[in-house]
Formats: C-alpha cells, sequence, structure tokens
C-alpha cells in the first residue's frame, strides 16, 4: 500500500518543516536506572533523523523558556511555583517532593526544561499558525499530557500541548487560529489535556490510547468513550479507550476512518497539535501494543489533509529509544513529503477494536450526524486473544 504525504499541498512546493530539539532539556534526568523517561529518548530520536538525512531538510530551530503568564493559563500558581523552584532545592527536599507525586522525578535540570519544553511547543505551534513553516516537529521533554492544572504527573511537568493551545486562541488572535483539534495518539491517556478542554469546543481533543476497563495508567475511569465533554463542549471530547494489549496498524487506522477522520471533516480545524507520543509502537514494552514506523506515516498522511495541512508534533512518551526512533524519522519524513510503503503484517483490526468504535460512535452520533452511518459489514477481524477479557460498555460521566 503505497501512500504520499502533503495531500492539501500545492503541487512542487518545497514543505517548510520546523525541527525543534536543544540539548538544554536532556538536563532533565534520573537519578538512578530504573526510571524511563531518559534523556537517551531524545539522543537516539536525533541520531536517527541525522544519519537519515531528516536534519539538514529541516528548519532547526532552538528552544525558548516560555513565560510564565502563558503557562498560567493552563496551571495554577503553586503547581508554576513548585517547578520553577524545585531544581533549586537539596537532592533530599527534591526527592521527598516527588515521592509525594505520581511517577515523577527531578534533579538540577528540570526546572530549565519544563519551562524550556513548554516554550517550545509555543514556539513551532506560533511559526505554523503564522505560514511561517508548513508543519513542525518539536523534540521536548519532559512530556506533558498528563500534568494537570494544580499537579506534575506521569513524567510530565507541563503540559505543553495545552499551553499552546491556549496561547493561539487567546494570545495571538491576529492568526485566526479558532478551532484546534488535538490528537493524542501516546498509548496512555491524556488525561491533564482532556480536563483542561473539557468544557471548550474550541478544541477537539481526541484521543486513543489503552484503558483496559480502567486498570492501564492513569488508571482513570474519565479515559471512558462515555466522557464527551461537558456544557458546551459536550461531543468535543473523544476518547476511543482499547479493551487489551497488541493493538496495532490496522486497529489504529479504523479509529481514524471511523472516528476521527470524519469528525475532523466536519469540525474543520485552523491547525492539529499532535501529542506525538510513541510507547504504543512495536517493540515499546511500556505499551505493549503493535504500531509500525509506516503505520504512524499512514496515520499521520490520514491528518495532512486538515488544517491546510498545518500540523505541530510535540513528543510526548515512547520509551523503546530504536522503537521511537525509528517512528519519529517516519513521521518526518511524511512532513517533507516523502512516499512510503506500508507493509503490516497482520491488516485486521481486532474483534475487540470494532466493538469499541461502535461503541464511541454511538455515544457522539448526536454531536456528530456523520456518525450515525452503520460500519461496514463483513469486515475481516481477529479474535480477542483468549487471556484478554473484553470491557463492558457501561460507565458513567
Amino acid at each position: 500500500m503505497a501512500a504520499a504525504a502533503g495531500t492539501s499541498r500545492q503541487a512542487g512546493a518545497a514543505p517548510r518543516v520546523g525541527l525543534l530539539y536543544d540539548q538544554r532539556m536532556l538536563k532533565h534526568a534520573p537519578a538512578g536506572k530504573k526510571e524511563r523517561e531518559t534523556p537517551e529518548r531524545l539522543r537516539a530520536i536525533w541520531r536517527k533523523l541525522a544519519a537519515e538525512g531528516v536534519t539538514s531538510r529541516c528548519v532547526g530551530m532552538r528552544a525558548k523558556e516560555a513565560k510564565e503568564k502563558y503557562i498560567a493559563s493552563v496551571h495554577g500558581p503553586n503547581h508554576i511555583d513548585l517547578i520553577r523552584n524545585i531544581s533549586s532545592k537539596d537532592s533530599s527536599e527534591r526527592k521527598n517532593t516527588a515521592e509525594k507525586l505520581d511517577s515523577i522525578y527531578f534533579n538540577k535540570g528540570s526546572s530549565e526544561s519544563a519551562f524550556l519544553a513548554a516554550g517550545s511547543v509555543i514556539e513551532v505551534a506560533e511559526k505554523v499558525a503564522a505560514g511561517e513553516l508548513s508543519s513542525a516537529i518539536a523534540l521536548v521533554r519532559p512530556p506533558g499530557h498528563h500534568a494537570e492544572h494544580s499537579k506534575p504527573m506521569g513524567f510530565c511537568l507541563f503540559n505543553n500541548v495545552a499551553i499552546a493551545a491556549n496561547y493561539l486562541l487567546n494570545e495571538r488572535p491576529d492568526l485566526g487560529i479558532s478551532k484546534i483539534l488535538i490528537v493524542d495518539w501516546d498509548v496512555h491517556h491524556g488525561n491533564g489535556t482532556q480536563n483542561m478542554f473539557y468544557n471548550d469546543p474550541r478544541v477537539l481533543f481526541f484521543s486513543v490510547h489503552r484503558y483496559d476497563d480502567g486498570s492501564f495508567y492513569p488508571y482513570e475511569a474519565d479515559a471512558s468513550h462515555v466522557f464527551i465533554g461537558d456544557e458546551t463542549g459536550r461531543g468535543y471530547n473523544i476518547n476511543v479507550p482499547w479493551e487489551h494489549a497488541e493493538c496495532g496498524d490496522a486497529d489504529y487506522v479504523a479509529a481514524w476512518d471511523h472516528v476521527l477522520l470524519p469528525v475532523a471533516e466536519a469540525f474543520d480545524p485552523d491547525i492539529i497539535l499532535l501529542s506525538a507520543g510513541f510507547d504504543a509502537a512495536l517493540g515499546d514494552d511500556m505499551g505493549n501494543c503493535c504500531i509500525t514506523p509506516n503505520g504512524y506515516a499512514l496515520l499521520l498522511t490520514k491528518l495532512l489533509g486538515f488544517a491546510k495541512g498545518r500540523i505541530v508534533m510535540a513528543l510526548e512518551g515512547g520509551y523503546n529509544p530504536e522503537s521511537i526512533a525509528n517512528s519519529v524519522c517516519a513521521c518526518a519524513k511524511v512532513l517533507l513529503g516523502d512516499k512510503f510503503t506500508l507493509t503490516s503484517p497482520e491488516m485486521q483490526p481486532f474483534e475487540s477494536t470494532w466493538r469499541v468504535i461502535q461503541m464511541v460512535r454511538d455515544e457522539l452520533k448526536t454531536y456528530w450526524p456523520v456518525l450515525s452511518s452503520k460500519l461496514p459489514e463483513n469486515v475481516s477481524l481477529r479474535s480477542t486473544p483468549s487471556y484478554i477479557q473484553p470491557c463492558t460498555s457501561s460507565g458513567s460521566e
């Protein structure tokens, strides 16, 4: 299956793809070997991009620290004070503070890295929105999508994508960004991002993630498909919660074709912010899913037809250095306009995937009539592995 990127671009127009990488974000590093969110993640990506000639084809960018007033659009003052000051504390105080939080570590480089990560996503999003770049990749860490209004969690200190989205919507009306699609394909639910825009119809938030009936991190019920937004934001929060491990290219393509793409067409976003975690990649044992590099490339290609191809990729999770490097490289080549061939060994979604997609469509069809049509019949499906117990469709909002 061959595919070419950039269907929305003018023929012959060379895309200007921003690539932000800054070694200062390597300073946020764990003291021990047990942590999975390490500087090697970025180093591996950069080595791969350089070896494949990608770095020389992109517009190189350097990080800028985010101003606190922009961070304050999504985080409370105590949260900001904590991250600003934590690196100046002694190691025992940093450790004691981290132990009170969920899956967080701090060191002398954490404060600077966090402010740089948030500022980096603002920087690239602004340039893409302004038309200076056709798209961009922000290789940032620490990641962001788990960070809540008042607390860091899940390796995430500031919610980088949420900060950038608020910046475009509220600080730069001159750029004409009034509707933002946030796509979160990290294997974990983007709980922080969901909560920050749960009532906001200007942001369509789509998260596809392992849920496992609430037994997969972050272990929260609001990762379920029945959480669809509130007040004027009802229908603008979409969760596609996988019931088990091993979902791969076919499962994600089915979620794109039968949920995300129809709704995205109706929503008609001005820009797409991609919370690009790669822990659902083949070989990443934290997610135990099976997306191939070309599978990610296809998912990204399908998004290029919206928002005039204006896409900002902000790195989230992904903990196998080889898997994340290969996956990011495949996505970078898509943004640069390269063709690729999808050779997935098994292009059949699970039976459970089809069931989840139907549940999601049923929950949302009142708000998005395009989801009211019947799913295709006689589709070849894989059986759910016998060791996996399917989720129920019940839940509370």
